[in-house]
């Protein structure tokens, strides 16, 4: 693929994005009123969060009445008696590493693809690229259900509504479509009013609102069934690359160039939080853990941050690292493993060598590379309920990868929540 070419991700050049038109570098800043639940803060100044990802400090237990497989291995492995006298099993040696496996290549894309997601319900896959088309996969059989045409121009951020019934696409012609996954047809009215490329999108939990983030540097948030601008936020200084609520809707997180991660409130508009990192590299992606707690951001020095945004000031509490990204928007997800009774959670994002990276949440550890796509990997997403891994890229391909269920139990995806909450509990 032509290095200039705009879609379906803008690469970054050491003076800016090469494609943007001039913008004006307009004031972004905090509101000056507090919120009922937070306090309103400026950008803070920097400072040093290298000893929240200190690997010194003492790993906290990832389940409250167990102890953690490596504090047991120096004790006996003999069962042990509870006070009622009953036998008591110790929990099964963490897992170090993974064992996804390849099994569907789809193709049928023109061009690179730019986002690949899993719908909640889990039996479809979209895909979005800079073609100018949208594909629904079935995801059991790799089967093409249906392509989806209507954009002018380059495709880059997809989202699936709650209910697996509509997905939304932003397109480069400045335009964001619904669709009706059921016949593969348009909504009558598109939603319009950015200035510029639409780079990403969500919607609510209940599926009422959308959000969007666009080259405009605007965050707005749209009623879907009016199909009309509810509220638009002056969020950031850049382009705004990353856009999501949190599960229960009440707050939305953007990110930009600028190097800014924005948590504002729904209802108000209000910015509650602005999380800088020190290096304030530029944010490309971002998203709400599943259990609402954290905010994991994909930045252009290849790193992925996890923050805690609701104390204080909100503090870095985990960098993961091991991949390449330095010039593309790279998405990823949140996912689990082990069994049923010992579930776990892991990272998983794209990478510009061409792999998918899997990080354990706690240890930071590289559980697992995925190699196969040749070129950028820009979308990579989890299924909701079973240990399916899907990614996309600048090769024009999408990739399943599976767990064989000789390597282990499958992990209810419902548990995902508790676990994160207890793999990345507050380290202090």
């Amino acid at each position: 693929m032509d290095p200039t070419e705009r879609s379906p991700k803008r690469r970054r050049s050491t003076d800016n994005y090469v494609e943007s038109p001039p913008r004006r570098r307009s004031l972004s800043h905090s509101p000056t009123h507090g919120s009922p639940k937070y306090n309103l803060t400026e950008r803070p100044a920097r400072r040093s969060y290298s000893r929240a990802d200190s690997d010194d400090e003492a790993d906290r237990r990832y389940y409250r009445d167990r102890r953690s497989p490596r504090s047991s291995r120096s004790r006996s492995r003999r069962r042990s008696r509870s006070p009622s006298g009953a036998i008591v099993t110790p929990p099964p040696e963490k897992p170090t590493q993974l064992h996804y496996q390849p099994y569907f290549i789809l193709r049928g894309h023109k061009k690179g693809v730019a986002a690949v997601k899993f719908s909640p319900d889990g039996r479809w896959i979209a895909s979005c690229s800079s073609d100018a088309t949208i594909k629904i996969w079935d995801s059991k059989t790799g089967e093409l259900a249906h392509t989806l045409e209507g954009h002018l121009a380059g495709i880059s951020t997809i989202a699936w509504s709650p209910d697996s019934k509509i997905l939304a696409s932003g397109s480069d012609d400045k335009s964001i479509r619904l669709w009706d996954v059921t016949t593969g047809q348009p909504q009558p009215v598109p939603l319009l009013g950015h200035h510029n490329y639409i780079y990403a999108l969500a919607f609510s939990p209940k599926g009422n609102m959308l959000v969007s983030g666009s080259y405009d540097e605007a965050v707005f948030l749209w009623d879907v069934r009016a199909a009309r601008v509810m509220r638009s936020l002056p969020a950031h200084s850049d382009p705004v690359s990353g856009v999501d609520f949190v599960r229960d809707g009440t707050l939305i997180v953007s990110c930009a160039s600028d190097g800014l991660i924005r948590v504002w409130d729904t209802a108000t508009g209000q910015c509650l939080r602005t999380l800088v990192h020190e290096d304030n590299a530029p944010v490309t992606n971002v998203r709400f853990s599943p259990n609402g707690k954290y905010v994991l951001a994909w930045t252009l020095d290849s790193c992925i941050r996890l923050w805690n945004y609701i104390e204080g000031k909100g503090r870095c509490v985990k960098t993961y690292q091991g991949h390449i990204n330095k010039n593309y928007s790279i998405g990823g997800a949140f996912g689990v493993y082990g069994t049923r009774d010992y579930p776990y959670a892991f990272v998983a994002s794209g990478s510009e060598d061409g792999s998918v990276v899997l990080w354990d949440v706690s240890s930071k550890n590289v559980m697992q590379r995925l190699e196969g796509h040749e070129g950028a990997v820009l979308g990579v997403d989890a299924h909701p309920t079973q240990q399916v891994i899907v990614s996309a890229g600048l090769d024009r391909t999408i990739r399943l990868w599976r767990v064989e269920e000789s390597n282990g139990e499958a992990v209810a995806g419902a548990k995902v929540d508790g676990e994160i909450e207890t793999a990345v509990a507050e380290e202090t």
